[in-house]
C-alpha cells in the first residue's frame, strides 16, 4: 500500500535512505518557472488584470475623465498585478525548493511540503501506467496512473494531475528535461531502455502513454 509519512529529518538529497539492494535511477526537483507558470497560473494574471484595466480605461473615456485619472487607474492596476506575480513566484520557489522527485529500481518517491514535509512512496508494482506532456522549453509533466490506490488530491497539490478529482494521479510536475526522465521511468517500469532519450524542446505534446511492466511482459 502507498504510504504518506511525515519526513522532517531526511537527507537534503534523498527523501529516504535507500537500502543496499535498491538502486537510485534518477533524482531531481521541479522547475520554479514551470510551477509558477502552470500550477500557480502566473501566465493568466496579465489577461485578468489587462481586461480589468481596459474596462477601467474605457469607463474613464466614456465620462471624459482627465489624464490624471488614466494614470492613476493604470498604477492601481499594474501595481497589484506585479505584486501578485511576485507572491506567486515566491510560492512556486518555496514549493520547488521543498520538493524532490526520486526514481529507484523499486519505487517512485514524491517528497513535498513546505510547512510539513511528507513523502509519497509509490512501489513500481502499483503504477499501472504513466504519461508524458512536454513543453517548448523541454520541461514537462509525468502523471502516474495507479492500480487500485486512492490518494488525496488536496494533500498532493500541486504535484497531482489537474482535474482528476475522483481518481487522483500523482504527478512529477515541471520536470526539467522531462523526456529523458520519462525514459528513465520507463526503464524502471519495464526493465528495458525507454524510447525517449532527449527532451522534445520545440513542441507541446499531448500525453503519450508509456508502457508499464505488465504490458511490456505481454
Amino acid at each position: 500500500a502507498l504510504a504518506v509519512k511525515n519526513d522532517m529529518n531526511q537527507s537534503k538529497d534523498l527523501p529516504v535512505q535507500l537500502p543496499a539492494d535498491e538502486q537510485l535511477i534518477w533524482c531531481g526537483k521541479p522547475g520554479v518557472h514551470g510551477l509558477a507558470w502552470r500550477a500557480f497560473h502566473v501566465r493568466d494574471l496579465p489577461l485578468y488584470f489587462g481586461a480589468f484595466l481596459v474596462w477601467r480605461l474605457w469607463t474613464l473615456q466614456a465620462r471624459g475623465a482627465p489624464l490624471a485619472d488614466y494614470a492613476w487607474a493604470t498604477v492601481v492596476t499594474v501595481g497589484p498585478a506585479l505584486l501578485c506575480v511576485l507572491v506567486l513566484y515566491g510560492l512556486a520557489w518555496l514549493f520547488a525548493r521543498a520538493a524532490t522527485y526520486t526514481i529507484t529500481s523499486k519505487r517512485v518517491l514524491l517528497h513535498f511540503g513546505v510547512a510539513l514535509p511528507m513523502t509519497l512512496n509509490i512501489p513500481l508494482g502499483k503504477i499501472q501506467g504513466a504519461a508524458l506532456k512536454t513543453y517548448r522549453d523541454g520541461s514537462g509533466d509525468i502523471p502516474l496512473r495507479l492500480v487500485d490506490e486512492r490518494v488525496s488530491h488536496l494533500l498532493l497539490w500541486p504535484f497531482v494531475r489537474p482535474w482528476k478529482l475522483i481518481v487522483s494521479e500523482p504527478m512529477l510536475r515541471a520536470v526539467p528535461d522531462a523526456a529523458t526522465v520519462a525514459a528513465r521511468l520507463n526503464e524502471a517500469l519495464t526493465g528495458h531502455p525507454g524510447p525517449l532519450v532527449t527532451a522534445a524542446a520545440s513542441r507541446v505534446a499531448a500525453p503519450n502513454d508509456m508502457p508499464n511492466a505488465a504490458s511490456a511482459a505481454a
